[in-house]
């Protein structure tokens, strides 16, 4: 068998900008958390309910569009290759989700060492949530749209009966109070039930981009076809829902976690996200350079995610309203500068996102080739 050459599609530069926004609220939200004294936590909480749609939930409906890309590409090169077959594309995915999950338990360990408490390695912070959805969302991969769409439906509303009959038993040593603590262990962080919707609708976005602009590249008619088949439908869906959102229960909408704030997150995500590839689609804006900065959060989610953690003591609890947006930009800034200087000099080597898909496929192939051997000498 040949060794197998890492896949590379066409990259969506609107994935990366819109996964790079992510990131940085994200960076920016748990520095203005760490840092803002105690008094002025009122201007945290401000900023959750405003930019909040593009934080975790944002994150994860992104992921849920990488992957489901990342997927129907290596479909399609498994039924050209004869080296490439959907079992590696499982065994790959698997091993990826494995990957992220070891990650986010080991990520999860101080927070047990500092609550002495070995039960909050099973917490979700939005790495969990990420490494879960990934294996959750690997059956539903193969099914159509509408099914998965139907799934996210059905998960939001189970979430609001079980958590209000679980709710109760939270830290009871019973089966309840276990069932809270798997479901939603530090319900105030990303608990699957309530953002697995969100990496669903994103699978579901992504196989409408494939078969809109992936599947017929040269088409003369395309950009007619991404108008009519894409960018009209998500837009009027995404407005929707960011209507009915708001509307649903005023002003429960800017509330996280409730119904209201998964519509309209959900439709913020949707047209956000749709606006975004537009933009790149019909070069209404060059993005060549002018998206380079906040790609390098993209290109290093993970990492940075990771190591920003480092900044946690560095001014806690001790900035005003002024100080706080100062040091948190500086801080935002020098973190995009530091990764560009890194990437011009390591580049895909200092991305753990990229060295774990390249490990899984390493992983994959290797098992691959003892299958074939093991094939061959059967057969001879």
């Amino acid at each position: 068998m040949k060794s197998i050459i890492p896949i590379k599609s066409q990259r969506l530069k609107s994935v990366d900008i819109f996964r790079g926004l992510c990131m940085a609220w994200m960076v920016l939200n748990h520095l203005i958390d760490w840092w803002i004294k105690s008094e002025y936590k009122w201007l945290y909480s401000l900023a959750i309910m405003i930019i909040d749609p593009i934080g975790a939930s944002g994150f994860l409906f992104i992921s849920g569009v990488s992957i489901a890309l990342s997927y129907r590409t290596r479909l399609n090169k498994a039924r050209v290759s004869k080296d490439y077959n959907y079992r590696m594309i499982r065994n790959s995915y698997l091993f990826r989700a494995f990957f992220i999950l070891l990650i986010a338990l080991v990520y999860n360990i101080p927070t047990a060492i500092v609550l002495k408490d070995p039960s909050m390695i099973w917490t979700w912070f939005v790495l969990l949530t990420a490494a879960i959805s990934l294996f959750l969302a690997w059956p539903l991969l193969k099914t159509s749209k509408l099914f998965r769409i139907s799934i996210a439906i059905t998960v939001t509303v189970l979430h609001f009966f079980i958590v209000s009959w679980l709710l109760p038993f939270q830290g009871d040593s019973n089966i309840f109070g276990l069932l809270f603590h798997i479901l939603y262990n530090l319900i105030s962080q990303d608990p699957i039930l309530i953002f697995f919707p969100f990496f669903l609708i994103g699978t579901v976005i992504g196989d409408i981009i494939y078969e809109v602009i992936n599947l017929n590249p040269d088409d003369e008619n395309q950009n007619i076809h991404f108008k009519n088949k894409f960018l009209i439908p998500t837009l009027i869906i995404g407005f929707f829902l960011i209507i009915s959102g708001i509307f649903l229960y005023t002003p429960q909408f800017l509330i996280r976690r409730s119904l209201s704030w998964m519509i309209y997150s959900i439709g913020i995500d949707i047209t956000l996200f749709s606006i975004l590839i537009s933009i790149e689609k019909f070069n209404i804006i060059k993005t060549k350079k002018s998206y380079k900065f906040i790609f390098y959060y993209s290109y290093y989610s993970l990492t940075i995610y990771l190591v920003h953690n480092l900044l946690y003591f560095l001014f806690l609890h001790q900035l005003n309203l002024i100080s706080i947006w100062l040091f948190a930009g500086a801080s935002f800034f020098s973190i995009g500068f530091v990764f560009r200087v890194i990437y011009k000099r390591w580049g895909e080597k200092a991305s753990i996102k990229v060295q774990i898909g390249k490990l899984s496929l390493d992983i994959t192939t290797r098992i691959e080739k003892r299958l074939n051997k093991k094939k061959s000498i059967t057969v001879n």
